[in-house]
């Protein structure tokens, strides 16, 4: 079993950054693949970005594409979602997830099922 912890929500002017964390304790991050998403009110899970175990792959919606950056430091044991240019529709409840790497390889990695393991979410909200 693996615990994730997010942080680094808050409200931020659009055009503005944010870097969000996802600590993880019990198990070695790097046993994962590790996903991202958000949720807005009244809204599904949506796919934000994801990175393999070693980082040699990561992923990302097209929405969020050259404005997010994903990456990972497992001796830290902690994920990261920089958010660059943000933009009032990226408002959400944003969650980090731990999933196997059998079930998160291409092209299931932006599916919430594929992931095992979740985090409670940081909020972000993105207003002026």
């Amino acid at each position: 079993q693996v615990l994730l912890v997010e942080s680094g929500g808050g409200l931020v002017q659009p055009g503005g950054s944010l870097r969000l964390s996802c600590a993880a304790s019990g198990r070695p991050l790097s046993d994962y693949a590790m996903g991202w998403f958000r949720q807005a009110p009244g809204q599904g899970r949506e796919f934000v970005a994801a990175i393999t175990w070693s980082s040699s792959y990561t992923y990302y919606a097209d929405s969020v594409k050259g404005r997010f950056t994903v990456s990972r430091d497992n001796g830290q044991n902690t994920v990261y979602l920089q958010m660059d240019n943000l933009k009032p529709e990226d408002t959400a409840v944003y969650m980090c997830s731990a999933g196997e790497q059998t079930t998160t390889s291409w092209p299931n990695h932006a599916l919430p099922l594929a992931y095992q393991h979740w985090g409670q979410g940081t909020q972000v909200t993105v207003s002026s």
